[in-house]
């Protein structure tokens, strides 16, 4: 019995280190599986970073060739401009409709844009950062750090004629009301 007992123990030692070299394999198989995964996962990563990089200067590209294309406005535009404004649709408490408003528009531009100054009583009051094509006018005011108001002018000119400018203009308020203007721009008769 002392010969099967052996033999039984030498079986069942050869038996558990075999499993233990199976076990190990699998283990050392999956840390392998796992590094590759890993690898795999880190060149997508760097691949997608890529491509946003790419779409990044795409639109830079595209971007600087749009403002180098206006960097100022055309003669007939950068000048002085009375302002004729008639509020059409409004649901907010400081605007009514058929509210009139007169104020002095300036096109203008540096090496950073084109804008568009709103003066009254020759108080500069808003600027307008703008977009042009030859069909229209897209002006959006500038946020002002130190005001708290959080209101939002967005003008659009899409009649555009040699002595007359004309569109809308709507102001997002506080709580989100809105008010529409009509916008009729008129030369300045220089003295």
């Amino acid at each position: 019995m002392s010969l099967q007992k052996s033999i039984l123990i030498v079986f069942a030692f050869l038996l558990f280190s075999c499993n233990n070299k199976k076990e190990e394999e699998l283990v050392k198989r999956e840390n392998e599986l796992l590094q590759r995964e890993q690898q795999f996962a880190d060149k997508e990563a760097e691949y997608e970073s890529l491509l946003k990089m790419r779409d990044s200067l795409s639109a830079l590209v595209q971007t600087k060739d749009t403002i180098a294309e206006i960097k100022n406005w055309p003669e007939n535009l950068a000048q002085d401009w009375n302002s004729k404004m008639v509020c059409k649709e409004s649901n907010c408490s400081n605007y009514v409709i058929g509210d009139q408003r007169s104020e002095n528009w300036k096109f203008t531009s540096d090496s950073t844009g084109i804008y568009a100054n709103v003066l009254n009583n020759n108080k500069l009051i808003r600027v307008f950062k703008a977009q042009y094509d030859p069909d229209k006018i897209l002006l959006e005011s500038v946020k002002d750090s130190t005001v708290k108001n959080v209101t939002k002018f967005n003008v659009m000119l899409n009649d555009i004629k040699k002595n007359v400018i004309k569109g809308t203009q709507t102001i997002t308020g506080q709580d989100n009301c809105k008010a529409v203007f009509s916008v009729e721009l008129t030369p300045i008769q220089k003295k």
